[in-house]
């Protein structure tokens, strides 16, 4: 039966958030989408897991739709590099076809790079940390049997677990963007469509919000499109494909960066599963940009790489 399944792996938001969010200095989100129940696949109800590797290699510094070299741009601090590499668990709980929720935390390991210009100095800084993020719980309504061509809503809301005081090996305090977590309590809203003909098709979009604004800081919302394809090689391999739309809104607040933060982004992720037996999974995509258009100078990635295993029980 899971042999049979066509199925796309997800990028849980933050932990399974869609997003390949780029942040002035970096911070990312690979915004591959494995949303079980929108891809058509393990609607019946029992648990499920997913644990899932991105790696995205921020190294080259944008200004709007172009890119630019560090410190062509003159800026208080110029962006370097950021490596951030992603660990994500997911546990996902189906009540009945129709109910659902999901439950994900990352944890986020990040080295940050930037040069700070300082009375005519150039001072190298550096931030490298692994920290727990922030949670996620997002429960779902679907419209129509499994398996069938059908309509889900999703709702749920983002937790402020992840710390948003980190600082380096100076004592130095990393920019709120940079951070492991917003501190903020966002809302999360979407829906989906899932059409089983002709291979399988689906389509998500997802809005986050913050609630609140913490210590002087609070994220722009964020609005996606998901468009996801996949298509059965034989019993073992699927080939997928995903197209990825993204805007990010300003951050704000005084320990914002309103002008070096938001944009507009599509990425296209190619990928293949791999089932092994009939309730477990390996799957990878590769995620590349198609445009990308930043507020300011932001750090961008050439290409992000996610990895996962998934499995039902």
């Amino acid at each position: 039966m899971f042999g049979r399944v066509r199925f796309w792996s997800i990028a849980v938001l933050g932990g399974m958030l869609p997003l390949s969010a780029s942040a002035g200095c970096g911070s990312a989100v690979c915004s591959i989408n494995t949303n079980w129940d929108a891809q058509g696949a393990w609607t019946e109800p029992g648990v499920r897991f997913d644990l899932r590797y991105e790696f995205i290699d921020q190294d080259q510094p944008m200004s709007g739709d172009s890119e630019v070299g560090v410190g062509e741009i003159p800026h208080h601090h110029d962006e370097v590099r950021t490596i951030n590499r992603n660990w994500i668990a997911t546990l996902d709980y189906a009540f009945s076809q129709r109910f659902g929720v999901t439950v994900s935390l990352p944890v986020v390991d990040r080295s940050h790079e930037h040069i700070h210009n300082h009375m005519g100095a150039q001072i190298p800084e550096t931030w490298n940390f692994t920290e727990v993020g922030d949670a996620r719980a997002l429960g779902r309504y679907h419209f129509g049997e499994s398996g069938e061509a059908g309509i889900g809503l999703l709702f749920g809301v983002k937790l402020p677990t992840g710390d948003f005081k980190v600082v380096n090996d100076e004592g130095d305090l990393a920019e709120r963007s940079l951070q492991p977590g917003t501190g903020t309590t966002d809302a999360l809203l979407g829906a989906y469509y899932h059409m089983p003909a002709y291979g399988n098709w689906f389509v998500q979009v997802l809005w986050q919000s913050a609630l609140n604004e913490r210590e002087d800081y609070r994220p722009g919302y964020r609005a996606s499109v998901d468009l996801g394809y996949s298509h059965s090689l034989n019993k073992r391999f699927t080939a997928l494909v995903q197209l990825n739309l993204l805007y990010r809104d300003r951050d704000s607040g005084a320990q914002a960066e309103p002008e070096d933060s938001g944009g507009l982004f599509a990425h296209v992720a190619p990928g293949l599963s791999y089932n092994i037996g009939r309730d477990a999974q390996l799957y990878g995509f590769v995620q590349l940009p198609v445009y990308q258009y930043v507020n300011g100078v932001q750090l961008t990635a050439d290409w992000s790489l996610v990895a996962g295993f998934a499995s039902r029980f």
